[in-house]
């Protein structure tokens, strides 16, 4: 028991010392490399835990493909964050204003939260012994929690569908195919026939209607 509770407070302390870092590190690169650091101890947790699937997932999609994308974005912006920072001290008193109603819920919740004795056994009584922790979480995410399941589906879906719209931007000065106008084009919009007289060539005066 003394090995297990080692590796606890070992992965817990590194993982809140690396949130904390997440948000104190003014270089925003070195804030995604810490937060990816959280991840990987939170899934040494989830394995000692028992949950070898969730430890996984939080290292295959969180840090292999969220936090790396974080990184690349960031490195790959070369955003002026000295810019950014400008307007802080305007927008200090808002920001503290909503942090301290932050603070007050949960401390509201922390002060009011009670846990009942027989949360464990109504948490495992529905999942099978007999199975893997994968299967065992399939079966209880896809049955009991399918509704919340299908919901949460559907709030990332609308959010990734706002965040295309808020971003995607037409520029004028950029040429954009529309299959309709080719598909109504005619051999008469696309060229046109002009009986040039022998010895003169093309005239200065018919130089608009051919560029047209």
């Amino acid at each position: 028991m003394i090995l297990p509770a080692l590796f606890f407070y070992l992965f817990a302390g590194v993982c809140v010392a690396s949130a904390v870092m997440v948000i104190v590190s003014r270089n925003p690169v070195h804030s995604v490399l810490y937060l990816i650091l959280a991840f990987v101890n939170a899934s040494g947790l989830f394995v000692l835990m028992g949950a070898e699937f969730l430890a996984m997932i939080l290292i295959v999609v969180y840090v292999g493909a969220v936090a790396v994308l974080f990184l690349f974005v960031i490195m790959m912006l070369d955003v002026d964050f000295l810019e950014l920072r400008e307007g802080f001290i305007q927008y200090l008193p808002v920001g503290v204003v909503i942090g301290g109603i932050f603070l007050f819920e949960l401390l509201l919740t922390v002060g009011a939260w009670v846990i009942n004795p027989t949360v464990s056994k109504t948490i495992t009584a529905p999942i099978p012994t007999n199975v893997s922790n994968t299967e065992a979480l399939g079966l209880v995410l896809y049955t009991k929690y399918v509704h919340y399941f299908q919901l949460s589906g559907m709030v990332l879906l609308v959010a990734m569908i706002g965040a295309i719209v808020l971003t995607l931007r037409h520029k004028a000065s950029v040429k954009r195919q529309d299959i309709n106008v080719q598909n109504a084009r005619t051999p008469e919009m696309a060229m046109a026939m002009r009986k040039v007289v022998s010895g003169q060539g093309l005239q200065d005066s018919d130089a608009a209607e051919w560029v047209k």
